[in-house]
């Protein structure tokens, strides 16, 4: 198939041209984690109560995206936070922010794709491992994944994920008034293909539809990706599900509950909308 064989300048063509209108939007808060140097993500402050402490821990943010999450993690006393994506235009902007907010000092950047993050990152020099929101629907192989994730931990390292749940994903979001399944819950060798010249943030007054509509995802069941971790050697230390999700996915189904989250308006118990996953490396 040829989306799926062109899947990253896809991808990447996608987040290039809506990284700049993601630093304008309020939801990301670009400007307020420069002027203000306490200031976490909305993202990384959801996370703070399982996070456990990144203090001195030399850190890998996968698809950091403008680093609003990495400089969040430096702020919170990681050593370093190497942030990989890739998108040249996410990452000109999250050397912009770091170069100018308190934290990105100990922050750095490399441009690549997920599967070559141990050779641009390193092997076996992690303490943590941190992917947020809406990333791994960009992989087309959790077993894969996971055999990065185990090279780019220290014996002892853990991985942190927060990520849009799968059944979140299986929804056709374009249903207004009920919840229907559309799309596979399982990773699937043929992919998703979305058009969509929009995005999930609020955007600017002044911003345009944008030129570049079309990408590729993934979906991965929940029990696959804790098999795929299991199988690569590491234990499972927590799984937890909630009913929020830190952007408006399901519009006209959901109420905003403030600090970026958002809820089903009802019925809330029917659906998880997120989990976080962690894991140590044996």
């Amino acid at each position: 198939m040829e989306d799926a064989a062109n899947y990253q300048a896809l991808n990447k063509a996608n987040w290039d041209e809506r990284a700049p209108e993601h630093a304008k939007s309020p939801d990301y808060a670009y400007s307020t984690l420069i002027s203000d140097p306490k200031h976490l993500s909305g993202v990384v402050t959801f996370d703070l109560p399982l996070l456990d402490s990144v203090e001195d821990l030399h850190v890998a943010h996968l698809q950091c995206h403008i680093a609003t999450d990495t400089l969040s993690l430096a702020r919170l006393g990681a050593a370093s936070v190497t942030g990989l994506d890739l998108s040249p235009e996410s990452l000109r902007l999250a050397r912009e922010l770091c170069g100018k907010a308190a934290g990105g000092e100990r922050c750095k950047f490399v441009e690549g794709d997920v599967y070559q993050a141990v050779e641009l990152i390193g092997e076996g020099e992690m303490d943590l491992v941190f992917t947020g929101i809406r990333a791994l629907c960009w992989i087309p192989s959790i077993t894969k994944w996971a055999e990065v994730v185990v090279k780019l931990l220290k014996p002892g390292g853990r991985l942190f994920i927060r990520e849009g749940h799968p059944m979140l994903w299986a929804l056709d979001e374009t249903v207004k008034n009920s919840l229907a399944v559309r799309y596979p819950y399982f990773e699937t060798e043929k992919p998703m293909v979305f058009e969509d010249n929009t995005t999930y943030v609020k955007l600017s007054d002044d911003a345009k539809p944008f030129a570049t509509s079309k990408t590729v995802n993934w979906n991965h069941g929940l029990g696959e990706t804790v098999t795929a971790l299991l199988n690569v050697g590491m234990s499972i230390t927590g799984l937890a599900e909630y009913q929020s999700v830190p952007w408006e996915a399901l519009p006209g189904q959901m109420m905003e509950l403030g600090d970026g989250e958002y809820a089903l308006k009802e019925g809330r118990e029917r659906l998880p909308l997120t989990y976080t996953l962690q894991a140590v490396k044996l």
